[in-house]
């Protein structure tokens, strides 16, 4: 890329964000990654703030400890991706494939989780106070320790859960 483009990466392309990322480049704010393939992609510890990763494959990437605050991840494919410890705070992850995902300690306070595939998911010990998982898929995710607090479950499939420990766990269940 030339220096000219570097400079206002406002006018980055798809490609241009998606190869500056994959040469393992972290600062990554507002990012323009819509439909891009970033599949395996390493992108741990990566400043992903406010970031556009719509319809975006994710999938096998290494997201752990990743600010992906306010980014909006509507329809994106993180199966089996590796989010442990990231920040995924107020993050749009409606109809998100997070199927199998590692989310182990990861703060998704406030995350929209609308009819997000979360099966499999490791969401052990997760932030979730106040995510909406309305609608969501939460078959053989695994809750244990995660905060639930005002979280909004209507409507999730919990399959496989004890749901007697979850309506101890989550105001209005």
């Amino acid at each position: 890329m030339s220096e000219e483009h570097e400079e206002n990466r406002s006018n980055w392309t798809v490609d241009d964000w998606t190869k500056y990322a994959k040469a393992g480049n972290k600062d990554l704010k507002d990012a323009n990654f819509r439909d891009a393939d970033l599949d395996g992609a390493n992108l741990g510890d990566a400043y992903l703030r406010g970031a556009n990763l719509r319809g975006a494959n994710l999938r096998g990437a290494n997201l752990d400890g990743a600010n992906l605050g306010d980014a909006y991840l509507r329809g994106a494919n993180l199966w089996c991706a590796y989010l442990r410890r990231a920040k995924l705070g107020d993050a749009y992850l409606r109809s998100a494939n997070l199927k199998g995902a590692h989310l182990y300690g990861a703060n998704l306070e406030d995350a929209n989780l609308k009819g997000a595939y979360l099966v499999d998911a490791d969401l052990r010990g997760a932030n979730l106070r106040g995510a909406n998982l309305r609608g969501a898929d939460l078959r053989c995710a695994d809750l244990w320790g995660a905060n639930l607090e005002d979280a909004n479950l209507k409507g999730a499939n919990l399959e496989g859960h004890d749901l007697d420990d979850l309506r101890e766990r989550v105001a209005g269940f």
